[in-house]
Formats: structure tokens, C-alpha cells, sequence
């Protein structure tokens, strides 16, 4: 194999929400030339179209029969992830607190999870130089034979603070209140939950900086690759 003919490589980075995992996972995309998918931005771009549309969130049937309409189309930049609804940028409309409180109702629903989880799929599939997918599911449901699995964990504690950090003027126990019910929510539903895989690397990130949880996951990176 030739420097810099390296194999496409799949990483999958799951784990619950204040772990470091969108800011880790652009970084490691970036510093490795990999493509990047944040499956969580289109479940909250699914979950944005349903709320538009005037879809009633709390019934599963109402959301099942609509799964299919929406079309959502994620930009793969590390350093600029876009991420379009029927032609409408909503990266921004996506991250409003409307659209978190209501996310893991929608994302519960199996006919969303088999629309986005295909979706998902096809973009990996279809990444030449390999690629960095982050989400819930991804090492366990969606890209179960993904070269490297990664799940990051990090206290409620540190979580909610990150969080709120994020959220400008949060309240960190409230923060923290809202993590612990959305990680119970998806880590019970029924269909494809937030759960480490069983081959799955777990890095505890409470007491790293991000820079060290970076240079950690591109080190199980490389490793990977020399070993390919």
C-alpha cells in the first residue's frame, strides 16, 4: 500500500449528548481527511420538518405516514456540515429548543429510523476516502460492521456543564435534568436505542480536554489503519 493510498476507513462515534462528540468528531474528520456525518442533525431536520408541517409529534402513526416525504440532504465538510431540508438550509432552525424537546419522540418512531438510518447508509457507502460518522446507533444499528466503533461517555455533571456552556445563560442543573431524561428516552426505545457495542472502544471524557479526546480518537484512527 502506498503512502497516502490509505483505505477509505468507517469510524463510528456514538454516545450521549455534552460527551464532546460533534466537536471531536469534526476535528478527527478534518485532521484525517475523512468526510463527516452528523446523523443526530437529521433526526432534529426530520423532527424540524414535522413541527412545520403541523405533524402531531405525540402520535407515532401521524409521523410514520409522513416519514417519507421530507427530503434531507447533508453536506459531508468537516469544516462546514450543511445540511438541507427540500432545499432549505436549516442548520440553524434545527438546533432551537422546540425541535430538542421534540427529537426523540420522532426519532423513536421505526419508519423514521429506517428512512434516516437508509439514508445514513447510502452516505458512508458512498464516502471515498472514508468517513466519520457520529450519532446514537451507528456502531450498533446502522454501520454494525464500521472499521473502528467509538463510544464516548462523560459524567451528567460534566455533560450538563458543556451543555450549558453551549447554551448560552443555561441553567446547568435544568441542563442536566433535560440529559438525563433525552438519554432515557433513547435508551429505552424500542427501536435501534443509544447503547455501546460490544466492540466498541469507550473513552470516558469527563476529565480530558477536547484536544485530548481529539488526539485520542485520531491515535484508535491511525492504529486502525496501520493495522488494515
Amino acid at each position: 500500500m502506498e503512502n497516502g493510498a490509505a483505505q477509505p476507513v468507517i469510524v463510528a462515534i456514538d454516545g450521549p449528548s455534552g460527551t464532546g462528540k460533534s466537536s471531536t468528531s469534526k476535528a478527527v474528520a478534518a485532521q484525517l481527511g475523512l468526510a463527516y456525518l452528523d446523523t443526530g442533525a437529521q433526526y432534529r431536520a426530520i423532527t424540524w420538518w414535522m413541527v412545520t408541517n403541523g405533524i402531531d409529534i405525540e402520535d407515532p402513526s401521524a409521523i410514520a405516514a409522513v416519514a417519507g416525504k421530507p427530503e434531507i440532504v447533508s453536506g459531508n465538510d468537516p469544516a462546514d456540515p450543511t445540511i438541507t431540508v427540500d432545499g432549505t438550509d436549516v442548520a440553524a432552525a434545527i438546533r432551537t429548543q422546540e425541535v430538542t424537546s421534540k427529537v426523540s419522540a420522532v426519532s423513536a418512531v421505526p419508519e423514521v429510523r429506517a428512512r434516516i438510518t437508509e439514508l445514513q447508509r447510502s452516505i458512508a457507502a458512498s464516502a471515498e476516502q472514508g468517513i466519520v460518522v457520529e450519532g446514537r446507533d451507528i456502531g450498533t444499528t446502522v454501520l454494525p460492521d464500521a472499521d473502528l466503533k467509538i463510544f464516548l461517555t462523560a459524567s451528567p455533571e460534566a455533560r450538563a456543564a458543556r451543555r450549558s456552556g453551549e447554551l448560552k445563560g443555561a441553567d446547568v442543573n435544568a441542563t442536566r435534568e433535560a440529559l438525563i431524561k433525552r438519554d432515557a428516552a433513547d435508551s429505552t426505545r424500542k427501536t435501534s436505542p443509544l447503547a455501546k457495542a460490544d466492540d466498541a472502544v469507550e473513552v470516558d471524557t469527563t476529565e480530558l480536554t477536547l484536544a485530548q479526546v481529539i488526539e485520542c480518537v485520531v491515535t484508535l484512527v491511525e492504529e486502525k489503519r496501520a493495522g488494515k
